[in-house]
């Protein structure tokens, strides 16, 4: 059974989001055309205590999406020229996101989603959608209960300078997937 996920879904913490994010679809209504794209790998940024969230850093212009509600997209750039599409994750105020890392296209149309870089660029998410409700009609996310990932967990990527937090295992995957970014020991 094949459902769209309410503002209750999202409000888990970010690390249960992260993983149960795994599977979901989702769907961009962009022009004339609908694409869909299975999500394979993500990672959670728990608020901030975790060092490598941007919200460690207090609330900003930039960050202040992050405390607010749950079910909302955080879409920033980075390095002058990659957009990343995160999820606001828990209860408002609690500055938890998860960063959708790779999907994979379904319904017959071919991109290399195999990145956070690639996975904006190719479903056309843009800076402007920072903000916007995912529960809505233009971009929002299926759970389909039939469907069931190998999931692992792994350290996140690009997280070196978060102290013990580059640790953690808050980086979800399905095992089964091509199209996930960065395998551990890879």
């Amino acid at each position: 059974m094949t459902r769209k996920i309410t503002h209750s879904f999202y409000q888990q913490d970010a690390e249960t989001l992260a993983r149960d994010l795994i599977g979901s679809v989702i769907v961009h209504r962009r022009r004339s055309r609908i694409y869909r794209a299975r999500i394979v790998e993500t990672e959670a940024y728990m608020g901030p205590d975790d060092l490598a969230s941007h919200s460690s850093k207090g609330r900003t212009k930039r960050t202040e999406v992050m405390f607010g509600p749950a079910g909302r997209a955080y879409v920033y750039l980075i390095y002058g020229m990659y957009l990343m599409f995160n999820i606001v994750a828990g209860v408002t105020g609690s500055g938890q996101a998860v960063l959708i890392r790779a999907a994979e296209p379904i319904d017959g149309w071919k991109a290399d989603l195999s990145g956070p870089g690639k996975l904006t660029r190719a479903l056309g998410i843009a800076r402007s959608m920072n903000g916007l409700d995912l529960t809505g009609s233009r971009l929002y996310l299926l759970r389909n209960s039939r469907y069931q990932p190998q999931i692992r967990k792994a350290k996140r990527i690009g997280v070196d300078y978060a102290g013990e937090w580059q640790h953690k295992k808050l980086r979800f995957f399905d095992d089964s997937s091509a199209a996930v970014s960065h395998r551990p020991g890879t």
